[in-house]
C-alpha cells in the first residue's frame, strides 16, 4: 500500500512529465532520534519583499511539519538574501545558512578565517529543471543544423576556458571536437551569461575545476535592465543571437528557448555516459550540470552537531520534508533517498 505523500508525489509527476507508474525514490519518513527544544535561526535564501516567494514558503512547511514532531523548537527566519547567509554563520547571528546558489570562494575564505575550519553543507533540495529562480540546471545548446549532439565537461572546459584544468587543448573550432567536412575548420562563436554572474561561478567550481579564467572571446549577455523573464533575460538573448550563427554554442537553461536551437548530452568523464538534460536526469543528478540548494551550519570538528540543527536537518531530509517540495517547491526537486543518507551522514 503506498503511502498518501507517495501518491501525491505520483500525482505531481504525472503532470510534470513523470509516469504515475514510476516510483520517486523519496527518503525515508522523520522519526526523532531524540526530543529538542530553542530557537533555530534560519538566515538566506527566502523571498523579494513581499512580491516573490522563491523558497521562504517551502522553508516554512518544513517548519511547520517539524514542530508537529518537536514542539518545544521555535524558529526566527531572516530569509532577506543568499548574500546575509554565510556572514550570519560566522559572527554567530544564525544557526543555518540557506543558500540560493552556490557559495562563493569569498564567503569560503570569510568563514574560515573566522573560525578556522570550514563550514559544513547538507544538500536539502535539487534545484529545478527549467524553472527561473529556483537554481535551474545549466543546458548546452547548439544550433539546429549543428551536427554535434554530445560534449563532455573536459571539451566544455577546452571551449570555456583558459587555463583548461581538466587537461584538453583550447577548442577553436567545430573540428577540435571531432567535425568534419565544412564545419571542420568553421570557428567556435562560445556565449555565455554575464561572467559576473552566479551560473558562471558554477561553471567555474564544476567545469572548470575552480578556475576562473575564461576563454576572452566569450560573448556576455546580462538580463536587461528590470527584466523579470522572458525576452529581457540573458538566457533568452543569447538563444535568440545564437539562432542566426550555426557556429555558435551557449550554455543557458531550458527556461528559455529557440527553434533554431538543440539542448545536448553532456557527460561527466571521457568516453560517457552522456546524459540529456531531462527534468528526470534532473532529479536523480545523473545529469551533470544540475544544481542544488544547500545549507551551511556551524559544526566545528571533533565536536557533536547541535540536536536541535542534527533533528531538524534530518526531518529536512526526510520523507515528509522533500515530499512538499514536490508540493510546495515551485519547480524545486527533491532530493532522493540515497543522496539523502550520504548529507545525513555529515551531521554524525
Amino acid at each position: 500500500m503506498k503511502t498518501a505523500a507517495y501518491l501525491r508525489s505520483f500525482i505531481f509527476l504525472s503532470l510534470v512529465g513523470f509516469s504515475m507508474a514510476e516510483e520517486v525514490n523519496l527518503p525515508p519518513p522523520y522519526v526523532p532520534q531524540q526530543q529538542v527544544s530553542g530557537t533555530i535561526r534560519i538566515w538566506g535564501h527566502g523571498s523579494l519583499g513581499k512580491t516573490q516567494d522563491f523558497i521562504e514558503t517551502l522553508a516554512k512547511t518544513w517548519e511547520a511539519g517539524f514542530r508537529k514532531y518537536q514542539p518545544g523548537v521555535e524558529f526566527k527566519n531572516e530569509l532577506c538574501g543568499t548574500a546575509a547567509a554565510i556572514g550570519a554563520l560566522y559572527t554567530g547571528q544564525g544557526d543555518l545558512a540557506l543558500m540560493g546558489r552556490e557559495i562563493w570562494d569569498p564567503e569560503v575564505v570569510a568563514f574560515q578565517e573566522v573560525l578556522g575550519y570550514p563550514a559544513t553543507g547538507v544538500d536539502v533540495v535539487t534545484g529545478s529543471f527549467n524553472v527561473r529562480n529556483r537554481g535551474y540546471a545549466l543546458v548546452l545548446f547548439v544550433h539546429k543544423d549543428n551536427p554535434l549532439s554530445r560534449l563532455t565537461l573536459k571539451q566544455v572546459d577546452a571551449i570555456y576556458s583558459a587555463n583548461h584544468r581538466r587537461g584538453g587543448s583550447p577548442v577553436r573550432t567545430w573540428g577540435d571536437l571531432g567535425l568534419t567536412g565544412e564545419w571542420q575548420s568553421r570557428p567556435v562563436h562560445p556565449y555565455g551569461f554575464a561572467i559576473a554572474r552566479g551560473f558562471c561561478d558554477f561553471i567555474q567550481d564544476k567545469v572548470f575545476l575552480g578556475s576562473h579564467k575564461w576563454n576572452p572571446d566569450v560573448r556576455e549577455f546580462a538580463d536587461l535592465p528590470g527584466s523579470k523573464g522572458g525576452a529581457t533575460d540573458g538566457g533568452q538573448l543569447m538563444l535568440d543571437a545564437m539562432a542566426n550563427d550555426p557556429a555558435g554554442i551557449a550554455f543557458s537553461g531550458l527556461v528559455y528557448n529557440h527553434p533554431n536551437v538543440k539542448p545536448i548530452a553532456i557527460a561527466e568523464q571521457d568516453g560517457g555516459p552522456y546524459v540529456e538534460p531531462t527534468r528526470e536526469n534532473v532529479m536523480n543528478h545523473s545529469y551533470p550540470l544540475t544544481r542544488i540548494i544547500t545549507m551551511y551550519l556551524n559544526k566545528p570538528p571533533g565536536q557533536p552537531t547541535d540536536p536541535k540543527l542534527k533533528e531538524f536537518l534530518r526531518y529536512v531530509l526526510s520523507r515528509e520534508a522533500q515530499d512538499a517540495i514536490l508540493r510546495e517547491g515551485q519547480g524545486y526537486l527533491p532530493i532522493l533517498a540515497p543522496f539523502a543518507e550520504k548529507e545525513l551522514k555529515k551531521l554524525d
